[in-house]
């Protein structure tokens, strides 16, 4: 399960930040989860609630939001989202979810069928925000 392993980085990464500096806890992290990425947040949340117990951090400080996937034809400019295309195959989904670049294998821009298309958004895992309680 990835989750978890994102759990665990996402979480060094908050400690890492609060190295060297003068604050007492950490009040709030936003994450973005791309739709490509195809995290359970459930199991992310349940691998931070475990993870946090060795810890001092709340694991209801965690905010996650899901960015949709869109996409850039190369060859007609048209911009469109993942929930425009055909229905994508179980197994399908799966490859783009370990690998975002193999969609070109699976997608086609619904205007013209190009392959040729960049991925816009919707990708990765990202720590949008952490905000800090300060230190007396």
């Amino acid at each position: 399960m990835h989750e978890w392993a994102l759990a665990e980085a996402v979480l060094q990464s908050v400690k890492d930040q609060m190295k060297g500096r003068k604050l007492s806890s950490v009040r709030s992290v936003r994450l973005l989860f791309g739709e490509l990425q195809k995290i359970d947040p459930e199991v992310f949340l349940f691998g931070l609630r475990t993870l946090c117990t060795d810890c001092a951090m709340d694991p209801g400080i965690f905010h996650i939001e899901t960015e949709s996937a869109s996409f850039l034809c190369n060859r007609c400019g048209r911009e469109w989202q993942l929930s425009e295309t055909r229905e994508i195959r179980e197994d399908e989904r799966e490859a783009i979810h370990f690998l975002p670049e193999s969609a070109h294998s699976f997608l086609r821009c619904p205007g013209c069928g190009s392959p040729d298309f960049r991925v816009e958004k919707g990708r990765g895992v990202v720590i949008q925000s952490i905000e800090y309680v300060n230190g007396s």
